[in-house]
């Protein structure tokens, strides 16, 4: 009798730890599970695409548990969206029509949930049929629940008799579209098995393909995410062979690589973002524990976005020169300083207060995110310079030289048609900024100012939100003999999130941030930049709108070349150089 034939299983374990793997591993790629009558089921397809495509896939199950999924997700680089039931009409605000096919409700609040946790937390995704439906609802878009009944002129067939891992319609693809340039052409033969469609995108995506009849096929981010739909099945033509569809899941695993990796550098460097603004929203009952709507900096976004730490300032608007409008400027700064302190005070769990260099890399290893004082205008040294070294016992690591308008230390970059540079009394106010170890930073201040700051300070400033004036021509920015003379200095400029001061007309991107970030390292030298959001103070832009999304400057960085040690000095290393330097007294 022929013995059955068995599978080796010592043979295989041995070879297996023949050899030592070396460090680097596939992404791990979530795949949602299909509930359904008590069993989690996943099509072959699925997890046989992403195997072939480089990726480690693992089935997510349609769990309750809201600390379980959080859990889940941070571990994860990529997400499938797998496709299934449709969803209930209830969560995009419609009753159900008589044509709606089987829903699961069980299924629906996970994964609706799952989508935005994750696009919180920058993960890459990519929706198949359902799972584009599921992207749509859940960020706000809306669906057809039935095409054929609901949609005027639909006259292809959308549900095909036909071997599901065969093509069965032509969809047209949205030429310089981000799915154009993953299949490099304007058309494609797809599958299709689906009644449900998107009706309208959800903000921040935008349709990028359709069928012949009309109905959306795909939509892709607009806001420089790592997230795409599909209406048809990708994952079913691989099972025959035809790899005709495995360029977008060679995307989604390169995608999610690029995350791993940004992941991993953020783990082991310290980011810190030299300026937000989020005191100014103090008047407004902020809850920084929360993810609060109203502010971009806060814990749930600073560790979704990977951030270690952040300069929190207290700005002050400049007013009258008056001895009384002086006093009242003093106060208000301390005022909000002790906003700030009585923040990390009652989220002293997850959060502190740090000084020096020491102690964010001390924080850091504690788990804890910190937040740094600095003061936004010189205005709130009054006439009074032990104010300077008051505020540095405080705490304060930098003060401002100035805001928009000049003040009793200097000339400010705007109203000052005059050209004022730096005042006798902002002499000695830079001196003694000197000696008490506190950086002056000379965002917002005029040319005059610039130059004359220079020759008085004995130790390196810095401008810890401001850009490349070559690039955008604002006053408030840096023009190149600047940058160079900051750098000659030993100084640092970090590049600012601000529209205004990234593009001159339209809305600025990630894109542009990156471009005059370039642009600086190429006249000062990596040893001189960094990034200074201006979050909270009208910072914020496309691909890079809060907190939560500052990995992706990291993943852009990745791709434009900069390694390692480029990352870490952009992300703080140089800054705390200065830091270290100013406070060595």
């Amino acid at each position: 009798m022929n013995k059955l034939p068995t599978f080796d299983i010592q043979s295989t374990y041995d070879a297996m730890h023949r050899t030592f793997p070396g460090y680097k591993t596939s992404p791990l790629i979530g795949l949602t599970g299909n509930f359904r009558d008590g069993d989690c089921t996943l099509a072959e397809g699925y997890y046989q695409s992403v195997l072939q495509a480089g990726g480690t896939p693992i089935i997510i199950p349609p769990i309750d548990d809201t600390d379980a999924l959080s859990t889940v997700l941070d571990t994860l680089d990529g997400i499938l969206l797998t496709g299934g039931s449709d969803i209930n009409p209830l969560y995009f605000g419609e009753d159900p029509i008589k044509s709606l096919h089987g829903i699961n409700p069980r299924r629906d609040k996970q994964e609706l949930l799952l989508v935005k946790l994750a696009v919180d937390r920058q993960i890459p995704i990519l929706g198949i049929c359902r799972g584009i439906q599921t992207l749509n609802a859940a960020l706000g878009g809306t669906l057809y629940q039935d095409i054929h009944s609901q949609m005027d002129n639909t006259c292809i067939k959308h549900d095909q008799d036909l071997d599901r891992s065969y093509a069965s319609h032509i969809v047209e693809i949205v030429p310089d579209s981000l799915l154009y340039h993953i299949f490099g052409t304007d058309t494609l033969a797809v599958n299709s098995f689906h009644h449900q469609a998107i009706k309208e995108a959800a903000p921040g995506f935008r349709v990028c393909a359709r069928s012949a009849d009309g109905v959306i096929e795909a939509m892709e981010s607009t806001c420089f995410k790592s997230i795409i739909g599909v209406q048809w099945h990708p994952e079913c033509f691989i099972l025959r062979g035809d790899p005709c569809m495995m360029p977008l899941f060679h995307w989604l695993v390169r995608e999610a690589a690029s995350f791993k990796e940004a992941k991993r550098l953020h783990k082991c460097t310290l980011t810190l973002d030299s300026h937000c603004d989020t005191p100014m929203f103090f008047d407004q009952q902020i809850d920084f524990a929360s993810r609060d709507p109203k502010i971009l900096v806060d814990l749930h976004k600073m560790t979704e976005g990977h951030l270690d730490a952040t300069i929190m300032v207290a700005y002050l608007k400049q007013l009258e020169l008056t001895d009384e409008a002086l006093l009242a400027a003093t106060a208000k700064a301390d005022r909000i300083l002790n906003q700030i302190e009585e923040l990390v005070a009652k989220n002293c769990s997850h959060i502190d207060i740090a000084r020096t260099p020491a102690d964010l890399y001390r924080l850091k290893t504690e788990g804890k995110k910190a937040i740094l004082l600095g003061i936004e205008n010189g205005y709130a040294i009054g006439n009074d310079l032990r104010h300077i070294e008051r505020f540095r016992n405080r705490g304060v690591v930098y003060t401002t030289l100035c805001h928009n308008g000049n003040n009793q230390l200097c000339g400010s970059a705007k109203y000052n048609d005059e050209g004022l540079g730096v005042t006798p009394f902002g002499t000695e106010a830079i001196q003694e900024m000197n000696r008490v170890g506190m950086m002056v930073d000379i965002s917002h201040a005029g040319e005059q100012t610039f130059y004359d700051t220079l020759e008085i300070s004995s130790k390196p400033i810095v401008a810890s939100h401001s850009s490349a004036r070559a690039l955008c021509n604002h006053p408030r920015n840096l023009t190149d003999e600047q940058l160079k003379a900051l750098a000659h200095r030993g100084g640092v400029a970090q590049v600012t999130l601000y529209n205004g001061f990234l593009k001159e007309t339209g809305t600025a991107t990630i894109t542009d941030a990156i471009n005059h970030l370039n642009h600086m390292v190429n006249i000062m030298g990596i040893e001189h930049v960094g990034i200074g959001t201006d979050f909270d103070g009208d910072g914020g832009i496309i691909g890079c709108a809060s907190a939560s999304e500052l990995i992706n400057f990291t993943r852009r960085l990745l791709e434009e070349r900069y390694n390692k040690e480029d990352i870490r000095r952009i992300w703080g290393g140089n800054f705390l150089r200065v830091m270290e330097e100013v406070q060595r007294i």
